[in-house]
């Protein structure tokens, strides 16, 4: 009897208080923070989005522009001069602040990366949204048309684009594509779109026979209605993810061609035109900083991606396991 008496007094709000109902976001958040190199790629990402939008005041700060040069910053072999209290990373082959030119080149690897992934991801989710939703013939013709440019050799093509394309100021497509940083941009999205449609168009394809699109389709919702109401939100998460680990493979991307000398000018600071500077002629065996910082920023930027995207995967995924 003293057992039932006891039991009689729980309270439902003492149960309600200790089953308490958590939000999508709050369930998000608790499994992020859990993952300490999740945490920590996206402290370093923070760090250097700041150093980006602040790399002109910190270069009026020191005093060096990103194309000032200095010529008591070489000696008279032409070898760039090391690290000192004034020249925090040191010199460069022409005499330049390479701690400035690292801090620019972080704007435009994190800028081009960024523009370009918008644009793949824009053109991905549509082709394969539709292709995924109405299927036929739409399907097999975009399907093949991704097959065929993930096929392609496609370094070697982005070669042959961007050089075609800056040997003139007017660029390609009647001026549309300019020499410089949209043309880096045209290049590295008309490659990257098929990843991201093959992810949406699997994704939509599992998605449009739920049961929730079933019941909005026998409703007579149309499939304009289906697709922006029902499909597109379900797949926030897995476009989000993909983002995250597009954009590092975007910035090596644009670190490559600057670096074999097609990417951006070469009075836009860049990891990858650092790099190729520190290459000419075996300049970095005498001048080893001007492969070392470029190259550590370059490694900590796409180790960084890496690491928030798998986070992002974990604690979005409700099959995840924490």
């Amino acid at each position: 009897m003293s057992a039932v008496a006891g039991a009689a007094e729980v309270h439902p709000e003492t149960i309600s208080a200790a089953v308490e109902g958590r939000s999508p976001r709050q369930i998000f958040w608790s499994r992020f923070r859990q993952d300490r190199a999740a945490m920590v790629g996206a402290v370093v990402i923070a760090a250097l989005l700041l150093l980006a939008v602040l790399a002109g005041v910190i270069a009026r700060m020191i005093g060096h522009g990103p194309n000032d040069v200095y010529s008591y910053m070489t000696d008279d072999f032409g070898i760039p001069k090391g690290p000192n209290s004034s020249f925090w990373f040191g010199a460069d082959g022409s005499g330049r602040d390479l701690f400035v030119r690292v801090l620019y080149g972080a704007r435009t690897s994190l800028l081009v990366a960024g523009i370009a992934t918008t644009i793949s991801m824009t053109i991905g989710v549509t082709v394969g949204v539709i292709a995924g939703y109405y299927r036929g013939i739409v399907d097999t013709v975009i399907s093949r048309l991704s097959d065929v440019v993930l096929a392609l050799p496609q370094l070697l093509i982005a070669i042959g684009i961007a050089a075609a394309c800056g040997v003139s100021a007017n660029g390609c497509l009647n001026g549309l594509v300019q020499p410089g940083v949209s043309l880096v941009v045209f290049v590295i999205s008309a490659f990257t779109w098929p990843y991201i449609a093959r992810i949406v168009r699997s994704t939509t394809l599992s998605l449009r026979e739920k049961e929730f699109v079933e019941a909005a389709r026998s409703l007579g919702a149309s499939d304009r209605r289906i697709i922006f109401r029902e499909i597109l939100p379900n797949l926030v998460a897995p476009i989000t993810i993909w983002a995250t680990l597009l954009i590092p493979s975007n910035i090596l991307f644009e670190a490559a061609l600057s670096f074999l000398g097609l990417g951006v000018p070469v009075t836009t600071a860049s990891w990858g035109s650092a790099l190729s500077d520190a290459a000419a002629g075996g300049l970095y065996k005498d001048a080893p900083w001007m492969m070392i910082f470029p190259g550590i920023f370059l490694v900590l930027t796409t180790l960084a991606f890496n690491l928030l995207g798998d986070g992002l995967r974990d604690a979005l995924d409700p099959r995840t396991e924490r």
